[in-house]
């Protein structure tokens, strides 16, 4: 008993010191998705801040596949000193769980570090589709099921979740192509090889400026600031809402004082103009909250993704 106390006792003693000198060695962020999408592109401008700050190297390495769970069960099983984070939207963290019978790892085990920004999915459709309007489109759908192919992210992600709830209150039949990543699922929107995607608002966003793709709603509650004229996409299906949300968390065990370092090291690195012009760019939402409110936020969203899979009947590839 006397040796347990004395272990406990040197555990909390050692936790501070832990904190407080970290970080003194090259920190990894994976990124359990290809290059090219927001998932890859947001870390990489909080871990150059980061690296910058601390003078120590901010590496994000990307390990993609099984709609993230391979780059979340590599985190997952890292040392829980703080060196190895996962940088990650929705999906390996709070949704997978709800479509693989057997993960390799517990995603109600991490560390919570804090989300880092929100993007709102939004409707993207090819020009060739006949639609200039999302009341036109599902019109279009309606009278054409089956015709209209969508591309996602990949199965189980937030962009594949927003389609079937789209299609189940809009009342449409679409068919769904699973990609790996937004990359090469834009790369086949913008051929014309499928028709729409359900994409988030960042990187693709340089394509409807450029008039190679057409918006036609943002999935957010309500329309967004930098994008006034285009429509909620709730202001024709009353409730309907899917926002992408990028956080940080660390390995099961990580000590909370490491947490609360990084998590408050990132919210400063958000609150930097140059960043937030940059994530601005990406029309991405900052947010910055503490380890805490990114547990409460994931445990509501968590229910909330796991209802819309329930009722679309989603099933992992």
């Amino acid at each position: 008993m006397i040796a347990r106390l004395l272990a406990a006792v040197v555990l909390a003693l050692a936790a501070p010191v832990q904190a407080q000198d970290y970080p003194n060695k090259p920190i990894r962020i994976v990124a359990p998705f290809p290059a090219g999408g927001s998932a890859d592109v947001i870390p990489r401008i909080i871990g150059e801040k980061l690296s910058l700050k601390w003078g120590q190297p901010v590496i994000v390495e990307n390990r993609v596949g099984a709609a993230g769970n391979i780059g979340a069960e590599y985190v997952f099983r890292a040392e829980p000193d703080g060196y190895t984070l996962l940088s990650s939207p929705p999906p390996p963290l709070i949704i997978n769980q709800n479509l693989y019978r057997n993960l390799p790892f517990d995603p109600t085990q991490f560390v919570p570090i804090g989300i880092m920004v929100a993007i709102p999915n939004v409707v993207l459709v090819n020009p060739k589709v006949p639609a200039n309007t999302i009341g036109e489109l599902i019109a279009f759908a309606r009278a054409n099921p089956d015709k209209l192919n969508y591309a996602s992210q990949g199965s189980g992600t937030t962009s594949h979740l927003t389609g079937e709830m789209f299609k189940s209150m809009a009342g449409v039949r679409l068919t769904h192509i699973p990609y790996k990543g937004s990359a090469p699922a834009l790369t086949d929107l913008l051929a014309g090889q499928v028709e729409m995607m359900f994409d988030n608002l960042g990187v693709s966003r340089q394509h409807v400026v450029s008039g190679k793709l057409k918006l036609l709603a943002v999935c957010s509650e309500k329309r967004v600031a930098s994008l006034p004229d285009v429509p909620a996409l709730a202001e024709i299906l009353p409730g309907f809402e899917a926002v992408a949300w990028f956080g940080i968390v660390a390995p099961p065990k990580t000590p909370m004082p490491i947490a609360e370092k990084i998590s408050a090291a990132v919210a400063e690195v958000l609150k930097l103009p140059d960043v937030r012009k940059r994530l601005a760019d990406l029309s991405a939402e900052v947010i910055g909250n503490t380890p805490a409110q990114m547990a409460a936020f994931m445990k509501k969203d968590t229910e909330r993704w796991r209802e819309v899979i329930r009722s679309a009947g989603v099933k992992a590839d």
